[in-house]
């Protein structure tokens, strides 16, 4: 099953879950600006991306920009940051098993099937 983070607002997420739909895989949605990760789940996530915290901030969001850019943050600071405003979360994020992905372009999630 993949579970994908989706923000139906989000022209890339929509082309993502599409792509899902045409697929023969089961999939879960969960929009993550209605109900926002925890810092643990985010944190678990985060890991299965293998990336860093700010690989997963969208640091072009004016909420990124007038709160947090130019400040010297540690990990624990920038996952506060996206449990606090989820929109700053890089999407969609396609998740399977132990694998995850960031799915722009939506092609991307191939890799997790």
């Amino acid at each position: 099953m993949i579970t994908i983070y989706h923000n139906p607002r989000c022209g890339k997420s929509r082309e993502c879950l599409a792509f899902l739909e045409n697929s023969d895989e089961a999939f879960e949605v969960i929009k993550y600006l209605e109900k926002p990760l925890t810092f643990n789940e985010l944190s678990t996530l985060i890991k299965k991306l293998n990336l860093k915290p700010i690989e997963v901030v969208r640091t072009k969001e004016s909420i990124w920009i007038s709160n947090f850019k130019g400040k010297d943050l540690s990990d624990e600071q920038i996952v506060n940051a996206m449990v606090e405003y989820p929109i700053l979360m890089e999407r969609p994020i396609a998740v399977k098993g132990n694998k995850a992905v960031i799915a722009r372009p939506f092609d991307k999630v191939k890799s997790i099937l």
